[in-house]
């Protein structure tokens, strides 16, 4: 094997294969400082930011076959210790300055009007946001986003190119800006600054400015203090007044289907740009109803550890008068269209459930109503983009985590065994932290698994349970 370096040499990268499907294999063991596509070898050079991630990966994925998009890639030591500017060229973006904090948003195909609030939504899973600022330009609308750190504009920048905020549209084009900061002086629908909520929503009209060189509302500070500006004249801002004022009652009657769609926008991402078939983005219904339940077995902490995989649960209550039948409140529509999604006909303790929208718009607080909207076993209470992308249908293979470093394989076999056949397992270590994969005979069993003990203790730690997408062990 070669000599241990933060650089690892990815091959048989086949073109169906995106800059995140390779960040969701190697992210797991640490952050990733550079990632290079070299689409004409069917390879790619990923650049970790510290050598301990680079050697979990590589010991992690010795044992394990990595398979992406149904293909098996092959992780090694690339010769290189460093990935340098000139060959991060051959990358994403081949005209790209070097990776900083500040990224330069096209959006093509824009069907949906895109806002400060939806651009945020999209962005901050992966990471602080700071600032935005929105133009147009002759290339369309664009929008410059500045994040708190560098590390979270590599991810974004490397999860989000390329992708469709909504189906088949509004597509980001993302480059990285030669800006050292953003400088914005208003907080209104086309800048926004984050940091500083305090600052004033509009420019107020001076009189010696009453004449067609209206001084810029924002501008952005370029290295060696330059500075880039915007200007609107006075005659415009004015009769847009007179426009706004026509509108306001419009925008106040579409601001939460915008703000729904802002939703979905972070949920599509971590889809990989398009939401799974029959999910809109756009439902607002919460409470779903789930039938033939095995009432002898079922309770509602059960269904709470299969329904949080798919959002955070509110309450769930067990019907007294149809005992297979229960109600769940998911913290909203997006969440409980998921859930409709991968658990309809899904095998449970011996029964296909069934699950559709409530008549009922909540589920009220009640005594035979259990809460769980305080819970941190909530899945989505942080890592939401990531809880996303993590999304699936039941599988035969759980991943465990929060695991005592000390537990032994035959322990977890143990704990386990009782729902069904364990066909292979796998104890390992990734980010400093015990994990381990179970595959059972089937789908069911494994399903059985997880709702029977997930947040349950072993050895003293409560384990965390969840499907895996891996295809075998």
């Amino acid at each position: 094997m070669a000599e241990p370096s933060r650089v690892i040499h990815i091959r048989n990268v086949g073109h169906e294969i995106s800059e995140t499907d390779l960040l969701q294999v190697v992210q797991p063991f640490g952050a990733v400082a550079k990632l290079v596509m070299l689409r004409t070898k069917n390879q790619a050079l990923v650049q970790m930011e510290d050598l301990s991630a680079s050697i979990s990966a590589i010991q992690y994925y010795t044992t394990i076959q990595p398979s992406v998009r149904g293909r098996n890639v092959y992780l090694q030591y690339s010769s290189h210790q460093e990935l340098t500017t000139d060959q991060s060229s051959h990358g994403r973006n081949p005209d790209q300055d070097e990776p900083n904090r500040i990224l330069l948003v096209t959006v093509h195909h824009m069907l949906y009007p895109m806002t400060v609030e939806v651009l945020h939504q999209v962005f901050s899973p992966y990471g602080f946001v700071e600032k935005i600022v929105t133009f147009q330009k002759t290339a369309g609308f664009q929008a410059l986003i500045q994040f708190q750190s560098r590390q979270s504009a590599i991810q974004a920048a490397g999860a989000l190119h390329g992708r469709n905020i909504y189906d088949g549209c509004c597509q980001l084009d993302i480059q990285y800006s030669n800006l050292s900061e953003l400088q914005v002086h208003y907080n209104n629908d086309r800048s926004r600054d984050f940091t500083n909520p305090s600052l004033p929503t509009e420019q107020r009209p001076r009189s010696s400015q009453l004449g067609y060189n209206d001084p810029s509302l924002f501008g952005f500070q370029q290295p060696g203090g330059k500075t880039l500006q915007f200007s609107f004249t006075f005659f415009i801002i004015h009769s847009c007044h007179l426009i706004k004022s026509i509108l306001t009652s419009f925008l106040q009657s579409s601001f939460w289907a915008t703000a729904a769609y802002g939703q979905a926008a972070v949920i599509a991402a971590a889809f990989g740009g398009t939401l799974p078939p029959g999910v809109t983005g756009t439902n607002d219904r919460c409470t779903l109803i789930v039938s033939n339940l095995n009432s002898d077995k079922i309770d509602a902490d059960k269904l709470f550890n299969l329904f949080s995989i798919y959002g955070n649960i509110v309450r769930i209550k067990v019907l007294r008068n149809k005992p297979d039948h229960a109600l769940v409140q998911m913290a909203d529509g997006l969440q409980a269209e998921l859930a409709i999604h991968y658990l309809k006909g899904a095998m449970l303790l011996g029964q296909k459930l069934e699950v559709n929208f409530s008549k009922y718009p909540s589920i009220t607080p009640a005594p035979d109503a259990h809460d769980y909207s305080t819970s941190n076993l909530n899945r989505f209470n942080s890592n939401v983009a990531k809880n996303y992308r993590h999304c699936c249908a039941p599988t035969k293979i759980i991943h465990i985590s929060a695991l005592s470093p000390e537990i032994s394989e035959d322990a977890i076999l143990e704990h386990l065994g009782e729902h069904g056949t364990i066909v292979k397992s796998k104890l390992f270590e990734a980010s400093g932290k015990t994990q381990a994969l179970v595959q059972f005979e089937s789908e069911e069993e494994a399903t059985e698994a997880l709702v029977c003990k997930h947040a349950s203790k072993l050895e003293g730690s409560t384990i965390r349970i969840s499907f895996s997408q891996m295809q075998n062990i």
